[in-house]
């Protein structure tokens, strides 16, 4: 009988066994399981035989070796760039904060770099790689240190600054980068009362800028007139991160007492609120498309996990898993098209990736990419800048403690050559959906969308980087003056003076009524006529000036003429001795 139950057990372990190759690197739940049940027969096998009969005669179940999940992004890999084709020789800056140095577009890369004498932070081109010069231009107009930057959404050429020195600074970089270094910014945005550590672009309306400082403040500003649209003051501590929703509704924000908050920022209103993580340390969180919450954080151990939540029950979390017990801060990365999360974290040398899908457990391990340094800092490609021939779907940007900028492509294998429409549905594009008064006056809207088929065209970038945009973001003493000099040629405004200040977020009931217009003309005249009559005595006062100084000078350069001595009247009769005197003789 003991036999028996011996060969029937050996021949439950081969089976076990043999669900996985030993040329296989992967270990599959249905081993563990397969071990754990052995382990289990042989326990029951030892005992009274008994037992043993009853364990025989329960029929083994017939498990589901169906481990593998069916997704088109399982065998996503990354593959770094050499490192000729990768940004070498860079300052990175050694600042605390827990930023991610880096921001990257498809027309140029911002890194924050050390500097002397104030912050700066250096812009590249992407045609410009391999080894930077030390004396590279840098964008340097802040008098402290550069703690976040954000490119424009919707103007691949303008980016924003927050610093040490509680200003944030909007820049306009030329096509092709900068040729020397650049100190004037386009506008100067002056509110927070300490450090400004946040800076955030509004996904669907044009020049909505949100900023947040070490006062506990937030501010959303329209850039394209340097004021304040909105003020939150609803966060007790430091504010770690924000994130905006898919049509820029709602603001999601983290902060230093463990919460995380729902907002509604036109109204100011704290919708939901909830315990993030119970770790001290800082986290984030970030709107994922369909409207579910991602967060990272530590635990009440120290170790690093991400939550998945819904805005409904934000205390009570759908996913929580913990990674492991590193000190880096987790950022996340998020690919709303693909709807795959990158966690990178600051001192790791991996970057794991993860599909969130409608199906248990919700939040997918994929893989990891691993590499031999610790990062920095990274930055995110928006998929308008991947490319399609190759199928990838993300591109970072990692910053190393070396200097290096390392390049790392995030690709699908794929056979065909042509394009898949799987792979890449219509991306957010570089147009706005909303102005900035349209948003602030209750509007919402989803982002606009384009087609990568056949790849992201240059010629529309450069549509991008006309005066409009630029004239745009002109603070309010240049609309002023571009005002004055159309009134002085032209009283009636033009349509196209009419269509910046639209654009410039200037409503029209904020030109001068007719009447004060004319009183402001008539003193311009009076004054014109005054300076006229000024003019023509200073004239007239210089040509006399001018004739008396002639006059002197000749009298002062012209010989001097000796005057006629007197000659006396000489008689003929007289001779010439006597009428000379004594000593003449």
């Amino acid at each position: 009988m003991h036999e028996t139950e011996n060969m029937e057990v050996d021949s439950e372990i081969r089976r076990h066994n043999s669900f996985t190759s030993p040329n296989t690197k992967r270990a599959p739940i249905s081993k563990r399981i397969g071990r754990e049940r052995c382990h289990s027969y042989n326990a029951q096998a030892s005992g009274s035989s008994k037992s043993s009969e009853k364990t025989l005669t329960v029929p083994i179940p017939r498990m589901s070796f169906r481990v593998v999940r069916s997704s088109k992004f399982r065998h996503v890999y990354g593959q770094a760039l050499k490192r000729e084709q990768c940004y070498d020789n860079i300052r990175v800056s050694k600042s605390s904060w827990d930023s991610t140095f880096c921001a990257v577009n498809p027309k140029f890369l911002a890194i924050i770099v050390e500097s002397a004498g104030g912050g700066a932070f250096i812009v590249l081109p992407h045609n410009k790689v391999g080894r930077i010069p030390a004396d590279h231009p840098l964008v340097g107009g802040h008098k402290g240190p550069v703690l976040d930057i954000a490119w424009c959404p919707h103007n691949d050429n303008v980016i924003a600054s927050g610093s040490e020195d509680c200003v944030v600074k909007v820049w306009q970089i030329p096509d092709g980068g900068i040729s020397r270094t650049l100190t004037e910014p386009v506008v100067d945005l002056v509110y927070h009362q300490r450090r400004v550590g946040l800076v955030l672009w509004h996904p669907t309306a044009q020049n909505v800028l949100l900023t947040a400082g070490s006062d506990n403040q937030i501010a959303i500003w329209n850039v394209g007139t340097g004021e304040v649209l909105i003020s939150l003051d609803c966060h007790p501590d430091l504010i770690y991160s924000a994130c905006w929703n898919w049509t820029g509704s709602k603001l999601l924000t983290t902060c230093r007492d463990k919460k995380i908050r729902i907002i509604d920022p036109r109204k100011g209103e704290v919708e939901a609120e909830a315990i993030a993580h119970e770790g001290s340390k800082a986290s984030r969180a970030i709107f994922l498309k369909h409207g579910l919450v991602f967060t990272t954080g530590f635990s009440r151990m120290s170790e690093r996990q991400y939550t998945l939540r819904t805005p409904d029950a934000l205390s009570e979390p759908i996913v929580t898993v913990e990674i492991d017990t590193s000190n880096g801060v987790m950022f996340p990365l998020y690919d709303p098209d693909t709807n795959l999360v990158y966690l990178c974290g600051k001192g790791d040398s991996v970057i794991r990736y993860f599909e969130v899908t409608p199906e248990p457990p919700f939040v997918h391990y994929i893989n990891t990419f691993q590499t031999p340094d610790p990062q920095r800092g990274i930055g995110m490609m928006p998929k308008r800048g991947c490319d399609v021939a190759t199928c990838e779907i993300a591109k970072f940007y990692r910053l190393n403690n070396s200097g290096l900028c390392q390049v790392i492509s995030m690709t699908v294998p794929r056979k065909s050559e042509l394009f898949q429409e799987d792979l890449y549905p219509d991306t957010l594009s570089d147009e706005a959906s909303l102005t900035a008064d349209e948003w602030l006056a209750g509007e919402d809207a989803e982002p606009c969308t384009m087609s990568l088929k056949g790849g992201y065209v240059s010629g529309r970038a450069q549509q991008l980087t006309v005066n409009k945009r630029s004239n745009a973001l002109a603070t309010g003493r240049d609309r002023e003056k571009e005002r004055e000099k159309e009134k002085d040629k032209d009283r009636s405004p033009t349509p196209a003076q009419k269509r910046d200040d639209s654009q410039a977020g200037t409503p029209a009931s904020a030109t001068p009524p007719p009447a004060i217009t004319a009183a402001i003309e008539k003193q311009l005249s009076d004054l014109v006529e005054e300076i006229r009559k000024l003019k023509s005595v200073i004239v007239k006062q210089e040509n006399r000036i001018r004739a008396l100084e002639a006059a002197a000078k000749a009298a002062i350069l012209a010989p001097p003429q000796p005057e006629p001595s007197p000659q006396p009247e000489h008689n003929h009769d007289t001779p010439v001795s006597d009428a000379m005197a004594p000593d003449e003789v």
